[in-house]
C-alpha cells in the first residue's frame, strides 16, 4: 500500500487516485487506534463539506471509528470545519474528522484532525496519527443503520449547535441596521447555507450545491472572485464584499470600492478593533508568511507577538496553552480570542462587519487608521508551477545561499524559519516555499505599492525559472 503523510493541513490526495475509500479507511483505522489509547470514555464526531464523495467519505470513517467502539457523531449534511471543531469540544470527543481539502482544486479530497479543545489537532497527535496508518485495517466494519441502532453512532444538527453560538456572540440587529449591504460569495462551499440565516441585507453568490466548484479551486484570493468584485462595483450603493473557502475556515473581503482585503490587512484589522476599540489584550501569533507590519503594531500597542511556522496547528496549539488575541495566517485563516481556537471566515466576518456597525465607518476608513499605525503597504502571491527538478533545485540554491540578489532587488538579510525570506528593506520582501498541501512553488512579497510588489515579484520570478 502506499505510505500516506499529512501535509501542512491534514492529509490531502487526488480523488480516486490516492484518496479512496480504501485509503480513507486506513487513515480512520489509525484514528481509531490513537483515540482508544487515550482515557475513556472514547468519542469522536465526523463531518464534510460540499465535495465530491464528502458524504460517502464521512460515512466510511463514521463507520471504522464505531467498528472500535468509539461513539461517534456524525454531520446530518455538509458543514464547516468550524462546525466540526465547536461539535468536537460540544460533545467533549477525543477526536474530531472533517472530510474536506479546503481550497485545494475541485480533484482534492481531504482528511482533517480536530482536537478536543475545539482546533486543530497539535503536530505530536498528527505525526502520531499518521505512524498508526496501518497496510490494511484488521476490523470490518458492518452498516451504518447497525451502529446506530446500537447506540454507538449519532447524527447531529453541528450546523445549528454553530448558529445559536453565533447568536450568542453578535449583536446581529445591529450589523443587519448598519445600513450596509453585504454581498456573499460562498464559492459553493460549506458556508452557503449559514450566512444567508445570519445576514439580512446581502447579495449571494455561489450559495448553492455544486461539488466541482464549477472547476475553481474555492480559495478567497482577488484572482478567483472577478463576479464579486464586479458585483460590488456595479453594486446598489454601499456594498462590502466576504467570501469563504470550500470548508469556510478562511476569507477574503472587499471593501466599498471593490478593493481587496487580504489577509494580512483583515489581521491588522482585527488586532486595531479588539485591542483599541474593545480593550482586549493577549498574544498575537502568526505564520512566518504574514505581514511583518503585524509586529509594528502590536510594538505600538504594547502586545507580545510570535511566529510560528507555516501551518494553522502551530498557532492553534498556542492558543490552547496561552492567552492569545488573534492567531492568523497569510492564506486567510484566521482565529481570535473568545471564539474557539480554530480559524473561522465567518465568524471574522462578522467581527469586521460589528466593526463598521459599531463605528459607523467604511472598510476604506478603517484600513486608513490601520495605515496610519503601520504605513501603507500591499502583498500579492505567486503559485508557480514548476518541473519537480526545477522545484527542487530552487530550494537548494535558497538552502545554499547561493542568491544574493533578485535582479535590482538585493538581499540584506535572510529568515529561514519555514521557507526563505529575504528582506530588501524595511518595507520589501519575498519569501520562497514549496506549498504543504499543494504540488507548486509559493512565491510571496510585500511592498508598500501595488504596482511595486509586482514588479518584485516578477523579477524574482523571472531568476526563480533561470535557475541551474
Amino acid at each position: 500500500m502506499s505510505a500516506i503523510k499529512f501535509g501542512t493541513d491534514g492529509w490531502r490526495a487526488i480523488i480516486a487516485d490516492d484518496f479512496t475509500v480504501a485509503n480513507v479507511q486506513r487513515v480512520a483505522a489509525a484514528t481509531a487506534r490513537w483515540i482508544v489509547q487515550q482515557p475513556a470514555p472514547h468519542a469522536a464526531v465526523v463531518g464534510h463539506d460540499c465535495r465530491f464523495g464528502g458524504e460517502l467519505f464521512a460515512q466510511t470513517t463514521a463507520r471504522m471509528l464505531c467498528a472500535h467502539d468509539i461513539k461517534t457523531y456524525l454531520a446530518e449534511s455538509f458543514v464547516s470545519t468550524p462546525m466540526v471543531s465547536l461539535a468536537t469540544r460540544h460533545h467533549a470527543a477525543n477526536m474530531g474528522i472533517v472530510i474536506t481539502a479546503s481550497h485545494n482544486p475541485p480533484s482534492y479530497n481531504g482528511y482533517k484532525l480536530k482536537g478536543s479543545h475545539g482546533g486543530p489537532s497539535s503536530p505530536s497527535v498528527v505525526a502520531a496519527v499518521e505512524a498508526l496508518i496501518p497496510d490494511k485495517p484488521d476490523i470490518t466494519p458492518v452498516s451504518l443503520q447497525a451502529y446506530e441502532a446500537g447506540g454507538l453512532l449519532e447524527y447531529t444538527n453541528m450546523e445549528g449547535l454553530y448558529l445559536d453560538h453565533v447568536r450568542r456572540h453578535f449583536d446581529l440587529d445591529r450589523i443587519n441596521q448598519a445600513g450596509f449591504i453585504v454581498a456573499y460569495d460562498a464559492m459553493y462551499g460549506a458556508g452557503q447555507r449559514v450566512v444567508p440565516l445570519l445576514l439580512q441585507n446581502t447579495i449571494l453568490l455561489h450559495c448553492d450545491y455544486n461539488p466541482s466548484f464549477k472547476g475553481q479551486a474555492p480559495e478567497p484570493l482577488d484572482r478567483n472572485l472577478a463576479e464579486l468584485a464586479s458585483t460590488i462595483r456595479n453594486g446598489p450603493g454601499h456594498v462590502v464584499g466576504l467570501a469563504t473557502d470550500g470548508d469556510a475556515d478562511r476569507l477574503g473581503m472587499y471593501d466599498e470600492s471593490g478593493n481587496f482585503i487580504d489577509a494580512h490587512h483583515i489581521i491588522l484589522l482585527l488586532i486595531h478593533y479588539l485591542h483599541r476599540y474593545k480593550k482586549m489584550n493577549g498574544k498575537v501569533v502568526v505564520a512566518f508568511s504574514v505581514s511583518d507590519k503585524v509586529k509594528k503594531m502590536c510594538l505600538k500597542y504594547g502586545l507580545p507577538v510570535e511566529v510560528t511556522p507555516i501551518g494553522f496547528k502551530h498557532i492553534s496549539e498556542k492558543m490552547v496553552k496561552e492567552d492569545v488575541l488573534v492567531g492568523g495566517e497569510e492564506s486567510g485563516g484566521i482565529a481570535v480570542k473568545g471564539h474557539i481556537p480554530e480559524r473561522d471566515g465567518i465568524w471574522d466576518g462578522l467581527l469586521l462587519l460589528e466593526f463598521m456597525a459599531y463605528t459607523g465607518k467604511t472598510l476604506q476608513q478603517l484600513i486608513q487608521e490601520v495605515y496610519d499605525i503601520v504605513g501603507a503597504f500591499s502583498f500579492e502571491r505567486l503559485d508557480l508551477h514548476l518541473d519537480d527538478s526545477l522545484k527542487q533545485q530552487i530550494i537548494a540554491n535558497c538552502q545554499k545561499g547561493l542568491y544574493k540578489s533578485f535582479g535590482r532587488y538585493h538581499i540584506l538579510r535572510t529568515e529561514d524559519l519555514d521557507g526563505f525570506k529575504y528582506h530588501f528593506s524595511n518595507d520589501e520582501w519575498v519569501m520562497i516555499r514549496p506549498s504543504g498541501t499543494e504540488p507548486l512553488l509559493r512565491v510571496y512579497g510585500e511592498a508598500p505599492s501595488r504596482q511595486g510588489v509586482r514588479d518584485m515579484l516578477q523579477t524574482v520570478k523571472q531568476v526563480l525559472l533561470q535557475s541551474q
